[in-house]
């Protein structure tokens, strides 16, 4: 009797494995490993809703009275990072029951309507609202409606599509099309009433593999338009004029100075004494390494600079190798996880470039502490108090763009525990990197004075068009960018966003070596932050660019979206200036340091 009792209690036991074993199994079959047997759920997750013209004025699908589902029904999908960030909020649209490999037509819901939400569905057609879903994380799109005019009142009469067909495709046990189709049109009952919705879905075989199947969501023929190419083409001969620009003062310029300084005075031929006298560049080896206004910051933002640039190399790597659209909010996840494992570099960067400054003017040695925080502490605050500012708003229009309190914690956290501990060990290895006295330039104790010179030469002008060629050397391709963005189309060619990066920091450190040329041969020997101003001031372009495609590109309007817009534009900004100026700092340093330590000073 008691082997009989513990043989029962065994096979419950084995039972209970064997159910949750095939549980387990269930779920590996859909959300995991998108592999299904027929008649297998395949759930349609409803994500958001939205004006087409706003891409980012969003909202929750179900806010619109769309057969809700109650009590246990709600399951929503749990984000990632950058499904958070990015406003993705997916909720199971249970009422929507699709078997794999089955087809189905059936009736969604009765769905009763007040007069405040007949004019809230009105509104919301009048507006061109879109909304999405997912079937096997491909996305669908469709309007929940259309406009007619009254032939007699000449008035927009909306229309509320009733019915949706989902047209799915298959191959072998993995679902590689899906498409959303609306119709069946009906008055919208203005003072309430009821709306009668309903769903059909249909399968159909096909050849396009697993692999393959986001192909079909990318715009060829946009992308890879013959203008793209000669964008690349024109950019890679401003690059070789320059390069030709730079190699000119290089080989024939400086080297005819070279060999007037390296001369003795004994040695000189007759017809050469009067060429001797130092040219305007050399007359300032006193001063140019003399360390700039607030160098703390400088040092922060340089060290900044240099990580974005290192990150972005990353990034595109990581898009080029693998299939990153495919995947919601996937590049913003790599771009915060990239950013907070690069932190070592800012922060040795910017400690060295301290080291540097701190060994010419000993008087700043105690202000390292002051440059680590600003480099912890600068990009990253900015980027936080202009993200609450946009949440504010998005919080204040009920939008799903606003950021959860939960997702700012943990984004709070990888920068406590793990961008600001790397800033911290960066800078520390950083400033200990000068380890004697050799090497270090000497700088005389009064600035001298700079003399009047031409108006083209002074720092404003450098400042203002220092820009300009880098700005047009990636004018083409940020058009292609934005439009993928702001849009509703999926940006694929980063081999195209290589060429183009390689090609702007090419253009970048030829424009700040000639500027920074001219600079110091008119003798103003303010170069440090000149050059990293000129560089950067190609964000400013680049911001100007972003008003214009607001006003002339798109027809994007309203409170919410001026203020989304026009925020991650002046972020993307500021990151981009600070690495193009940190690019052209470190060209211009290495120019200067090179021609004044071939240069024989009395």
């Amino acid at each position: 009797y008691q082997r009989r009792v513990h043989g029962t209690k065994q096979n419950a036991k084995n039972m209970k494995g064997v159910a949750l074993l095939l549980c387990v199994l269930s779920v590996l079959s859909d959300d995991i490993s998108h592999k299904y047997e027929e008649g297998d759920s395949v759930k349609v997750w409803a994500n958001k809703v939205g004006p087409f013209n706003n891409p980012l004025e969003t909202y929750e699908f179900f806010s619109l009275p769309f057969c809700r589902p109650t009590g246990d029904e709600v399951n929503q999908k749990s984000s990632s990072l950058g499904e958070a960030l990015n406003g993705d909020e997916l909720i199971e649209h249970t009422k929507i029951q699709i078997k794999f490999r089955h087809d189905v037509k059936s009736k969604l819901c009765t769905q009763p309507i007040t007069g405040e939400e007949a004019k809230q569905l009105y509104d919301a057609i009048l507006e061109q609202y879109w909304y999405q879903f997912y079937v096997d994380d491909l996305p669908l799109w469709a309007t929940i409606g259309k406009v007619v005019i009254d032939k007699e009142t000449q008035k927009p009469v909306p229309y509320i599509y009733l019915h949706q067909h989902f047209s799915l495709g298959y191959n072998g046990n993995r679902v590689v099309i899906a498409n959303l189709t609306v119709e069946g049109e009906a008055p919208i009952p203005l003072e309430g009433g009821n709306l009668e919705f309903t769903y059909s879905a249909v399968w159909e075989p096909s050849t396009i593999s697993y692999e393959q199947r986001f192909r079909r969501y990318l715009d060829n023929q946009f992308f890879e338009h013959k203008i793209h190419w000669f964008s690349i083409f024109n950019s890679f001969m401003m690059v070789i004029f320059l390069a030709g620009l730079v190699a000119t003062i290089l080989s024939r310029t400086l080297k005819a100075d070279y060999q007037r300084y390296s001369r003795e005075k004994d040695d000189l031929y007759e017809e050469d004494k009067e060429f001797t006298e130092d040219s305007g560049w050399k007359q300032v080896h006193a001063d140019v390494f003399r360390v700039p206004p607030y160098p703390s910051l400088f040092c922060a933002l340089v060290g900044t600079g240099l990580q974005l640039v290192f990150m972005a190399f990353v990034i595109v790597f990581i898009s080029i190798a693998s299939v990153i659209y495919a995947s919601r909010g996937a590049l913003l996840t790599y771009c915060i996880v990239g950013w907070a494992s690069t932190s070592y570099i800012a922060g040795y960067y910017s400690g060295a470039t301290f080291s540097d400054f701190s060994s010419i003017a000993p008087v700043y040695k105690g202000q390292w502490i002051q440059t680590m925080l600003y480099t912890a502490g600068v990009f990253p605050g900015t980027c936080v108090l202009v993200t609450f500012l946009m949440n504010f708003v998005a919080w204040a229009k009920h939008s799903s763009q606003a950021i959860p309190f939960g997702t700012m914690v943990v984004v709070l956290l990888i920068w406590g525990f793990a961008a600001f501990p790397l800033v911290i060990f960066g800078t520390m290895v950083g400033r200990h990197r000068r380890r004697d006295g050799k090497d270090v330039p000497r700088v005389s104790q009064i600035p001298r004075l700079i003399p009047e010179k031409q108006w083209f030469l002074s720092r404003s002008v450098f400042l203002v068009c220092g820009g300009i060629l880098p700005f047009g050397s990636i004018f083409i391709e940020l058009y292609f960018v934005f439009t993928s963005f702001w849009n509703y189309k999926f940006y694929y060619v980063y081999g195209f966003l290589l060429l183009v990066f390689v090609i702007l920091i090419l253009v970048t450190i030829c424009v700040s070596i000639v500027s920074t040329y001219f600079l110091l041969s008119a003798e103003d020997h303010r170069w440090v932050w000149t050059s990293f101003g000129l560089s950067a001031s190609t964000a400013a372009y680049m911001f100007l660019y972003a008003v214009y495609f607001f006003y002339y590109k798109t027809k994007m309007s309203g409170v919410l979206m001026t203020t989304l817009y026009f925020g991650y534009m002046a972020l993307f900004s500021f990151g981009f200036g600070i690495m193009t100026g940190s690019v052209g700092y470190v060209a211009a340093k290495m120019f200067v340091t090179r021609i004044y330590r071939n240069v024989k000073i009395d």
